[in-house]
This record gives C-alpha cells, structure tokens and sequence, in this order.
C-alpha cells in the first residue's frame, strides 16, 4: 500500500488519553500507543471501589495482515528502550471526542479507524476497528485483523514478572473467552466477534520511560495467552473486556457486534447529556464509594483525599454551569459521607489503598470541608436534615479546633489564630515527606490556615453566633500580625515552631487565600494590592503559580528525577495549576470585578491554561509544571482539583460551560 496521508505531529506522540469507569478503575494510554507508565493499561478494576486497583489487561499487540505483508497497529516499547514498530507514521490522527479514536492511513484512499471506550454502565473496556474508504472505492481488500492481549494481574502500583504461577488457561464459551491468571484475583472475560486461537507465551522486558524518569523500576513482563483474528470484510471488528468477580456469573445473549454497538450508543448519549469538553472530563474523578459517592484526587494513581476532594469538589460539582440536578445530589452524598467521619475535630485526609483506618494527618482537610458545606448552601435548596446533618459536623470541627486537638492543632488563646504543627509531621497541604525529612513543615501559624480558619468561623456565624467573638480576635490578629513590614505582603508562617514572634518571610502563594479562593476576603486596599503584586512578580506562571520564588535559596526549577528529587521540589518551586483559581480571585477583588476585567483576567490567565487541555493528560489539567520555562507538565497527568479550580474560575468569568470546540 502507498502510505499518502501526513502522520500525526510527533510531538503529540506520548500526550496521554484517560477512561474512566465511574468506581475508580479506568483504562488510558498514549497517542502513540505505546505504553510509558505502569498504569497505562487497558482493564484497570478497583476491586473495593474506589480502592483495590489492579491491572488485568495491560494492552494488546494488534496488526493488519494484508497481501502478505503485516501492518503493525499498536507499538511496544522494550528494554533498553527499542520501539518494536513505527505505528507513529501511520497515525494520521487522533482525537478524544467522543472517545479516544485513532485514524490509520493504509493508502491514499483506505483508513482504518480504532477506538476505546469504558462503557461506565458495566465497566467494560470496548475496543473497537473498522475501514473506512470513499463510496467510489471499487473493492476493498481489508485483509485480516489480529489482536494479541497482554495481560498480567497485579497491583496497580506494581510490575509484573515471567513466574510458573500464572494461569495460561482459557475457558471458552461460543464467543466469549475467560483467563483467570491468579486465583485472588478477579478473572478476566473477553467477549469478541472474531475467533479465538490459544496461543500461550511471555513477552519480556517492557520498558516504562515515565517510570524511569521517576527513579522507579520501569521492566515488566506481561503474558499472552492467545490470538484473535477478524475479517475485516464481514464488517466492524468488536474485542469487549471485562472482570469477573467470580466464575459462573450470567450473562446477556447478546452477541458482541451488538453488545458494543448498544454501548457505544448508551455511553454517547451519557457524554452528550455531560455538556461541554470540560464538564465531561469532571466526570472521570466523581466515583463509587461503597455505596457513596467521592472524589478520586487524581488519575492514574491517587485515590480520593480529604483536602483534594473538598477543593475540587466546588468547582467539578458546584460551579460546572450545566444542569445541577445530579452534580448537587452528588455533592450532598459526599460531604454527608464525609460529615461522619468527624473525629476531635478533624476530617481524615486520606483513606488507605490497602483498607485499614483512616489518616487524620491534616490541619486544612477539615476547613475546606467548611467552605464545600458553604458553597453548596449558596448553590443549592438543601433539605433540613441534611443541612443540620452538615451544620453539626462543622460545629463539631471547630469545637474540636478551638479546643485543641490531634498534632498541636489549637486556636491559640492569645490571639484566636489557629496554631499547628509538631516535628516529623506535615499538615498543610506543602506535604512533601522523603523519610524522616519534611521538606516545608511550616510548624506554628500558616497563613493560609488562618485563611481558611478565619473563613470557617464566618461561615458558622450564619447559623451559630457563639463563634463571633473568636472570629472577631483572629481576624484583627492577622492584621495585625500578617503583614510584614518589609514588603507590604504576608508572612507565610508566624510564631514559627510555635515560637512567638518568629517569622518565615518566603515568598510563597499561601497568602493569595487572604484575598481570593475563599468565600470571604480578608484583606483589601493597599495591603491586597502588596499580595497580589508580589505573587504576580515572583510567582506567576502560564500554568499557574510557583510555591517558591525562584530568588529564594531553596527554590528547585525541575520537577524531576527520583523520588528524593522530586519531593524536594514538590513545593519548593514547582507550579500547582490548581492555585490559578485563587490568583484570578484575588485579581478581580484588587482590579474590579466589571466584564472588561473579567474578560481580561480569562485571556490573560486562564487561555494558557485552557491550551493546556491539548497537552499531557488531554482534556484535563495537569497536577505540576517545572516552575522554570518552559514549564514541561508533571506529577499526575489528570488531577482533580487543577480542573476543578479551572471550572470554578471560568464560572467566576461568566463562562461557566466553555463553548465546546470538540
């Protein structure tokens, strides 16, 4: 064949795709199919929802035989690191609408077309391959389509090795096939319209890049145990996978042609129904608990965390600007979820992979808690048991907080500011931790904690007055006591290491919560003008903002190598897209907030981010960026809070659904 139509941009190449199945499982990759990470698989299943996450198909090996040649469709990148075919010049593009789909140039008139989808319904991975040439195109002679799964079973966070334990066996039943490769593990059914020959072997050494670049061990093996093969001229080419709990689980007559054409339909109609680009990627992060609902904090590896959750909640469920009916009973679920988890005043911030009992390890998880309560009160008619339900759990919070609690935390009977903090333990949300080394401990009084603390204590005043004269000492102490004398901006931590009077002077985004991001400024004239001008100076990026001035000693450029590496720039540095959402905030309170200013806060601001949507983890915003030009994207390549805070902020512009250009 006569390879005519331009490739893909290469540079697009590992820009990463991302389906996620509605309980914390999801299927992703690359553009250019060859897999970087070890999550990027293709049946990925939480066994306890949203947790318990293991890998059960990690990809295929497909290609087109044809005139007795072979046309490699997916590429295998191996140790090394040796790409086993150039899929990339075949690709003549690719697109995420409605799903990710990839168009194969095999000559100037004939194109084969891919797709992936997760069926959220079942929780099925739905492959599907089909030709597509011009009606004037006398004969087509497709040739035979071959797909080879690799599969392994085991935990998400793990690698796979060649080991005599791993079950080849397969047990078929007309066109569905089930390995079950490990007994404790869900098996695996494959239902497809092609035939099936068992064909059993190890492919070795499977190079990772992303894993490498991470410090981490990137070499996998993986097993195949057969072959399926498709006739391209009797029509569409159908591969359904899915796990199974346990054998002998009834199934549907449906063949498989029709089977992932009623899902195909079903899972349009429910992308449709979600609105506009970015609404629809909101939905990937809102999951099964049990038989609740929460927040994955981001993909591929984080589950759903206190602090994550409550942040990115405002802007996925409260501020997406299409019809709220099922997003706001999804917010109530979750933050009554969350009401009773309530201990001594705190919220956990984390609920381990593994089960066990919650981690109560953060000073803000609990105020954000707060300020998600409010801002649903503000968005919807709440019933009054659940607004009681809500108003009690925030009390108890700062009952808790205002007598003291876990880690320090207290308000200081001084000055009504809330003191935190004891060696060894990070609490705010500059948690980096390598070892016994906390990178920021930001011990005694953080200034986005009095923020947030001073917010909370208003928003209860709405329903109990007993907190008005503690709400009245903070907020005159961080006046007060806030402003350093030098610059006119915010210290980031006062009575340091619970000294009183000792100051840390860096110049970090923490202070922009006094004046946007919140539902209630704490500063405004001259002193927002200082915060704003010194975060804008230092600390502004495209991708948002740096956690640390590049002038400062400790500032880190790169996001980059081991974990060592990495954590001890997490937030000496690095940029958090999340923290523009607060930053446009406070630069509508300081410039005016009239719609010439919001329109030219959205092109100044937030269009490098919205450009963003087309790079990485496509149609989501990254977690990090290098706080050095050109900000090359890190951490997690899907993070919930970063598109959370973008929806927010657009809702704030008045463009809360974002004209679809999809």
């Amino acid at each position: 064949m006569t390879r005519l139509a331009p490739p893909i941009d290469a540079a697009r190449l590992d820009d990463e795709w991302l389906e996620a199945d509605g309980a914390g499982g999801f299927a992703s990759g690359t553009v250019g199919t060859a897999r970087t990470r070890r999550y990027h698989a293709l049946l990925l299943t939480a066994t306890q929802p949203p947790t318990g996450r293991v890998v059960l198909v990690n990809g295929i090996e497909a290609w087109l035989e044809h005139d007795g040649g072979k046309i490699a469709l997916t590429a295998q990148r191996y140790a090394p690191d040796l790409l086993s075919a150039d899929t990339a010049n075949r690709i003549a593009s690719f697109d995420t609408s409605p799903w990710p789909t990839w168009r194969y140039a095999l000559d100037d008139s004939i194109s084969l077309v891919a797709e992936v989808f997760v069926a959220t319904a079942s929780r099925e991975t739905v492959l599907r391959w089909r030709l597509e040439a011009p009606p004037e195109t006398a004969a087509l002679k497709p040739g035979t389509l071959k797909v080879r799964p690799l599969l392994s079973g085991r935990d998400y966070h793990a690698l796979h090795h060649e080991n005599p334990a791993f079950a080849f066996d397969a047990q078929i039943d007309g066109e569905r096939v089930r390995w079950q490769p490990y007994g404790d593990l869900p098996a695996i059914v494959a239902q497809s319209n092609g035939s099936y020959t068992h064909a059993p072997d190890w492919y070795r050494h499977f190079f990772y890049a992303r894993e490498r670049e991470r410090g981490l061990d990137a070499i996998e093996d993986l097993a195949t145990p057969g072959v399926f093969s498709f006739d391209l001229a009797k029509g569409e080419a159908v591969l359904l996978l899915r796990a199974q709990a346990a054998p002998g689980v009834a199934h549907s007559g449906e063949d498989a042609a029709s089977r992932a054409l009623r899902l195909a339909a079903l899972e349009a109609l429910r992308r449709a129904s979600c609105g506009t680009r970015l609404q629809r990627s909101a939905h990937a992060y809102v999951v099964a608990r049990g038989d609740g609902r929460t927040i994955v904090a981001g993909y591929p590896w984080f589950t759903d965390w206190g602090r994550d959750t409550f942040i990115a909640l405002r802007g996925l469920l409260l501020a997406n600007g299409r019809d709220k009916t099922q997003d706001l009973d999804d917010a109530g679920a979750i933050l009554l979820e969350w009401a009773s988890t309530v201990s001594e005043g705190m919220l956990p911030n984390r609920f381990p992979d593994a089960g066990g009992a919650p981690e109560y390890n953060s000073v803000d998880a609990s105020l954000w808690f707060v300020v998600a309560v409010h801002d649903f009160f503000a968005a919807a008619t709440v019933p009054a048991q659940t607004r009681c339900v809500l108003q009690n759990a925030v009390d108890a919070i700062l009952d808790g907080y205002a007598r003291g609690t876990r880690y320090g935390i207290a308000a200081d009977s001084r000055d009504g500011l809330l003191r935190a903090g004891v060696p060894g333990v990070q609490l705010t949300w500059m948690d980096a931790k390598a070892g016994d080394w906390v990178v920021t401990p930001r011990i005694g009084k953080p200034v986005e904690i009095q923020a947030l603390w001073i917010n909370a204590l208003r928003i209860a005043l709405a329903w109990n007055s007993r907190w008005r004269e503690l709400e009245a000492r903070a907020s005159a102490a961080f006046a007060q006591r806030f402003v350093d004398p030098a610059t006119g901006a915010l210290f980031d931590v006062i009575d340091v290491d619970h000294i009183e009077g000792k100051v840390d002077g860096s110049i970090r985004p923490n202070q922009i919560f006094a004046l946007g991001g919140l539902p209630f400024a704490l500063l405004k004239g001259e002193a927002a003008r200082a915060v704003l001008a010194q975060v804008e100076t230092h600390l502004l990026t495209p991708l948002g903002l740096r956690s640390l001035a590049p002038s400062d000693p400790a500032y880190r450029g790169r996001y980059a190598g081991g974990v060592l590496e990495r954590d001890g720039a997490y937030h000496q540095g690095t940029v958090w897209p999340w923290l523009l959402g607060p930053f446009v905030d406070a630069w509508l309170r300081v410039h005016g907030d009239d719609a010439a200013q919001r329109a030219n806060a959205c092109a100044r601001f937030v269009a490098p981010l919205l450009a963003h949507l087309d790079r990485a983890g496509l149609d989501h915003i990254s977690e990090v960026a290098d706080g050095d030009a050109p900000h090359h994207p890190g951490g997690t390549p899907f993070q919930a809070w970063s598109l959370g805070e973008l929806l927010r902020v657009l809702a704030r512009l008045g463009e809360p659904g974002l004209p679809d250009d999809r």
